[in-house]
């Protein structure tokens, strides 16, 4: 038995974010959603619970504390830096994962211009495998682009020098056209410095937006921007394959 008679009711969306299931604005979705059940009811959105004394479920799973190793996947918005702390008062996006009740890390890096998904966490070897290119993890990016001509997409398609090195493209797609204007998708399992930018640029074109959607098998999905959301123990193990071995 426990001493929760002591402690205060708390709004639902407070409760998850605290325990580390996702952001304050994303655990709200879920609760409209009905993801969330409170001693065996659907919550609503406004519902306040006691941990520890309520029964409150998430995806049919029960709440109960964290512990050990914490993996995020964060809808990193524009604007936002991919560092732990920035001497010249820029935003990090670590103000963003504030609420995850743990220290995490960023794997890898979105420059300040880019968006999408970002992983963070405090397990050192998830971050080497899912970062490293020698794992082969390939990233895929949502370009928006203007500009080039008819054999622009061919450029990126072949290999490019890139910063003194040859660099290829897993796989360049056109995913929608407008006007003078298309939006490719381009995957790639390198990820050297604002790589996708110099690519487009060496095939004449500019970029106007560029958004990764995914990292190995893990999408994007429904995040919006500044949300986040803990990887399932699936997602860990699909993206890890096979942990390093000492």
């Amino acid at each position: 038995m426990n001493d929760s008679g002591s402690q205060r009711p708390e709004r639902l969306q407070k409760i998850l974010s605290a325990h580390g299931v996702a952001s304050r604005r994303a655990a709200e979705r879920m609760i409209l959603e009905g993801r969330v059940v409170v001693n065996g009811a659907a919550a609503s959105l406004g519902q306040s619970a006691v941990f520890g004394a309520d029964v409150i479920e998430v995806d049919g799973e029960l709440l109960g504390p964290r512990g050990g190793f914490v993996y995020i996947m964060l809808n990193k918005p524009r604007g936002y830096i991919t560092t732990v702390s920035d001497d010249r008062g820029r935003k990090t996006v670590m103000e963003l994962v504030a609420d995850a009740g743990a220290k995490v890390y960023p794997v890898g890096r979105l420059d300040m211009e880019s968006e999408g998904l970002l992983l963070l966490t405090n397990d050192g070897d998830f971050a080497k495998i899912a970062a490293h290119p020698s794992y082969g993890k390939v990233k895929t990016y949502e370009v928006s682009v203007i500009g080039g001509g008819s054999g622009a997409v061919s450029i990126l398609r072949g290999p490019m020098m890139i910063d003194s090195r040859l660099v290829k493209a897993d796989a360049v797609e056109i995913a929608a056209r407008s006007g003078q204007g298309m939006v490719l998708l381009i995957s790639v399992h390198e990820g050297r410095n604002r790589q996708i930018r110099k690519m487009c640029a060496g095939a004449g074109l500019e970029v106007r937006s560029l958004k990764r959607v995914a990292v190995g098998p893990l999408e994007l999905g429904r995040l919006e921007p500044g949300e986040w959301r803990h990887l399932s123990e699936d997602e860990v193990q699909l993206l890890l394959g096979m942990r390093i071995k000492n």
